[in-house]
């Protein structure tokens, strides 16, 4: 049945890409031929042109740009006594047939709306959702939705596939409480979907319960339903890592690429993507609320006054500014509240006429010693003693004479060198580097910082995931000095308003009323292709979003928080995770923990309490060990009871080859291309003592959560990347390994356990855990 839905889907989406090659083939000829030449002046005509030529280029720029993922949905309506309901297909442009007959409805147009506001609890007249996941032009899976199964012709009922079968299975169970769970599933995610727009919606929902792909839903759904706001200030996803990325590309397809910014922690600072991760010890000092007032001091520390004041050579003089008038020009820099680069400024001007000044009163003393002893000796002419007498009323220089020397002065490098010595302009890199590799700055500026010696480290450290929210925390207290920009900026602006004046005393004298003179002027000043809502918000780093979605969000930290916060200042997100499976040492131990400080009291929780994946018997193995580690956290309630029983093995590494050859011919579905079995996927967890053991056990066997490894039939995992993921079949090594060698290893083991949707096993080569004596009853 799913290689026949998959054979049909393809045959459509072939057909759709022909139509494109055929509209694009058009377009390139348009584009070659120009248009016809028509009467009218010379001039009008040769306008025409060229306003029908870039059309043209614009047209077949677009029909270009939808080559990846161009039909991406499908919708079938319920049937009814007539036969069967309408079909649309959803994809990124609106293509026709020969006909005129719709083959891809533009995902932006009315009739797709459905495919974006449909829900379990209110599905319209949808009968079923699919999702078609394309790799060039292949149909290569299909996941469907189904929110009416009688709704569907019956030759459609035999074809679901995705999640969907499954729940389709339990709507059809022996028991009415089968369809009791479909019908709960239903409903928390649909209010989890249809939650208002304001505020902070926390959705805590535990393994097997379809968070995640809810609160992607319920992206598609604010988008589609508040797109006068979203559209202009877009949708900021944050993501635990590049395989969530991939969640969002199949479900949010269409929107992602012009809507939707998609990013780890490690990329919410412009132009840097940390992947690197620091110890768990680390990881807590970093993540800590104390980090922020390390920042500042480091900040402030930069702003300095030398002791005894300011000297410096120039032109053969020694220029000297007093101790007390330097603490002046830093005390009003600060005083104007603005970050360090921009208050620099104003230091920088301050000194500089102090110096200019002094370096006058130094000229003056110079000229005026002959003069002195003629006034000495009582020999001044009249004259000269009036001209005196209105000299001492005179400033020393005047505004353009102090303008010309402060000027002069910030040429001469030992001039520069001492000023940028007491407030240089700064970089987050830079203050960050320089702090971390100075342990006596960081003994003097950190006293309120626990186990501050252990953010030393050399010059030249990669980046990690922990250091974005700090560099961006530096960043806001740095700002930058904007100036040459606005001022280009302006300039560009002037520029374009005389074009478009220009090109509207053209149009005028010709009678091309039709041609838009913005437009004309504009093709003369083309910067390239317009920029994404998304790609505008990814490269600034002050963008203010109109939602913000945080998936796995217990690992953030609280200056993660701080970074995120500032990226929304309406307060507008949706929070996903589940506080029992925190694994980062700095992640949170409560929700209120992290966002009581920025909503205090004003955020509402959703939870997911329904685990439809996870079988039953291995879901109680998995909550023995969180009522061991985490008392007081609730368990989802499984409602599945298929699948072979959880086993433990008491084995080592070299006979992991075996076990992992049986696990995939119990899992195995259909056969592969190549003629051997395929589909079903195995993940081997393990500590990270073992890790490189299990490597080198299983040299083909992909590493890492990689899209790319995700796809193969075994991968080799640590705890921490397999959150989030599902596996047919899951091996477990090394149980006291991972619950020993982090605090929070005890959830670790909770995430690693709840992985499986068929199978599992625990693989041991020591005592088990006392929180897996269920599996030692039953011990190999």
């Amino acid at each position: 049945m799913r290689e026949a839905a998959l054979r049909a889907e393809q045959e459509h989406v072939s057909r759709v890409y022909e139509r494109l090659d055929a509209e694009r083939a058009r377009a390139e000829d348009a584009l070659r031929r120009g248009p016809a030449a028509g009467g009218g002046s010379a001039f009008q005509a040769r306008l025409e042109s060229a306003v029908a030529t870039d059309e043209a280029a614009r047209r077949l720029a677009r029909l270009s740009g939808v080559e990846q993922g161009l039909c991406f949905g499908r919708i079938d309506h319920r049937s009814d006594a007539d036969g069967p309901g309408d079909t649309f297909y959803v994809g990124r442009i609106g293509l026709r047939d020969g006909d005129h007959e719709p083959m891809l409805i533009d995902w932006r147009a009315e009739a797709a709306r459905p495919f974006y506001t449909a829900t379990p609890g209110a599905p319209g007249t949808l009968a079923r959702r699919r999702h078609l996941h394309l790799r060039q032009r292949e149909v290569v899976r299909l996941d469907d939705e189904v929110f009416d199964l009688e709704g569907l012709a019956e030759s459609e009922r035999g074809g679901i596939v995705g999640e969907a079968a499954l729940l389709a299975t339990l709507r059809r169970g022996r028991t009415g409480r089968m369809s009791d769970v479909v019908a709960t599933i239903q409903e928390e995610q649909d209010q989890v979907i249809r939650s208002a727009l304001q505020g902070v919606l926390v959705v805590q929902g535990g393994p097997g319960t379809g968070k995640t792909v809810a609160a992607l839903h319920r992206a598609a759904y604010l988008l589609y339903t508040h797109r006068d706001v979203l559209e202009r200030r877009g949708v900021l996803v944050v993501g635990p890592n590049a395989t969530f990325l991939r969640y969002i590309e199949q479900v949010l397809p269409g929107l992602g690429e012009t809507d939707v910014a998609l990013a780890t922690v490690g990329e919410l600072y412009p132009g840097l993507r940390a992947t690197a991760s620091d110890s768990p010890a680390v990881a807590v000092v970093k993540g800590g609320l104390a980090m922020a007032g390390l920042v500042e001091a480091a900040v402030l520390d930069r702003q300095r006054v030398p002791p005894g004041g300011l000297s410096v050579e120039s032109d053969g003089l020694t220029l000297h500014v007093e101790e007390v008038a330097c603490a002046m020009a830093r005390d009003q820099a600060r005083a104007l509240r603005l970050p360090h680069n921009l208050q620099r400024r104003r230091f920088v001007h301050d000194l500089l006429e102090a110096l200019a000044v002094n370096r006058a009163e130094q000229f003056e003393k110079i000229m005026d010693e002959p003069l002195e002893e003629i006034i000495r000796a009582g020999q001044v002419p009249g004259w000269l003693q009036e001209l005196l007498d209105e000299a001492e009323d005179a400033p020393l220089l005047d505004e353009a004479d102090l303008r010309l020397a402060k000027e002069g002065l910030w040429h001469e490098p030992p001039v520069r060198a001492a000023i940028e010595a007491l407030w240089p302009e700064l970089t987050p890199q830079e203050l960050l580097t320089d702090l971390f590799a100075d342990p006596d700055a960081l003994a003097r500026l950190g006293a309120d910082v626990p186990d501050v010696a252990l953010l030393h480290r050399p010059p030249g450290s990669p980046w990690t995931t922990s250091d974005v929210p700090l560099l961006d925390e530096a960043a806001e207290l740095l700002g930058s000095d904007d100036a040459p920009a606005r001022a280009r900026r302006r300039a560009a602006a002037r520029r374009r308003e005389a074009d478009e004046l220009y090109a509207r005393e053209v149009i005028e004298s010709t009678g091309a009323e039709t041609v838009d003179a913005a437009l004309l002027a504009e093709r003369h000043h083309d910067e390239g292709p317009a920029l994404t809502t998304a790609q505008r918000a990814a490269a600034d780093r002050e963008w203010a979003y109109g939602h913000v979605i945080v998936d796995e969000a217990q690992e953030l930290s609280e200056m993660a928080w701080r970074a995120v916060m500032r990226r929304v200042p309406t307060r507008s997100l949706t929070v996903v995770g589940d506080i029992a499976q925190t694994g980062s040492a700095a992640g949170a131990a409560s929700w209120g923990q992290m966002l009581d400080r920025y909503v205090p009291g004003r955020w509402r929780e959703q939870r997911l309490m329904v685990n439809y994946r996870t079988p039953a018997a291995i879901m109680e193995v998995a909550q023995d060990v969180l009522a061991a580690v985490a008392p007081g956290e609730v368990p989802p309630v499984p409602v599945r009871d298929d699948g072979a029983p959880p086993r433990a093995v008491e084995a080592g590494v070299a006979e992991l080859p075996a076990l992992v050859g049986a696990e995939l011919a119990e899992v195995a579905t259909g056969p592969s291309a190549g003629g051997g079995v395929a589909e079903g996927r195995l993940a081997v967890i393990s500590s990270a003592a073992r890790h490189p053991g299990v490597l080198a056990a299983l040299p083909d066997a992909a590493v890492g959560a990689t899209p790319e490894a995700l796809d193969s039939p075994v991968v080799v995992l640590t705890a921490g990347e397999a959150k989030g993921l599902e596996f047919d079949s899951v091996i477990v090594v090394d149980p006291a390994g991972i619950l020993g060698e982090s605090p929070k290893g005890g959830q670790d083991l909770y995430v690693a356990l709840t992985r499986a949707t068929r199978r599992m096993t625990v693989v041991h080569d020591g005592d088990l855990p006392e929180m897996l004596g269920r599996l030692a009853e039953g011990q190999e």
